[in-house]
């Protein structure tokens, strides 16, 4: 004749069921989510957040100044605003003046 098992025991092992269907949900989100963050990397990369045109990399004196020539955007990475402060007026005043129409 078999043994049915206690309430306790049931419980016991539907616990344990869920919280396995719980881990491996959320594992499932966690991938979905590196996934979404990797193809909105790839669609933004290099992209101005103004336009959506392509951003082109200016090197000047060390610092990489990223210019739209969409909208003519200036945009800098972390970082990169703090060496421009850096500069002597007269650095900074010739840096953004070669981006002037």
């Amino acid at each position: 004749m078999p043994v049915k098992p206690s309430d306790k025991e049931e419980e016991y092992f539907v616990r344990l069921e869920l919280e396995r269907r719980k881990k491996i949900e959320d594992e499932k989100l966690k991938r979905v989510a590196e996934e979404e963050k990797r193809h909105l990397k790839e669609l933004h990369y290099m992209r101005c957040p103004k336009c959506g045109m392509e951003l082109n990399e200016i090197d000047y004196k060390n610092i990489k100044v990223d210019k739209c020539f969409g909208c003519d955007g200036i945009w800098l990475d972390a970082g990169e605003f703090e060496s421009v402060a850096k500069l002597e007026k007269g650095a900074m005043d010739k840096l953004f003046g070669i981006f002037k129409k």
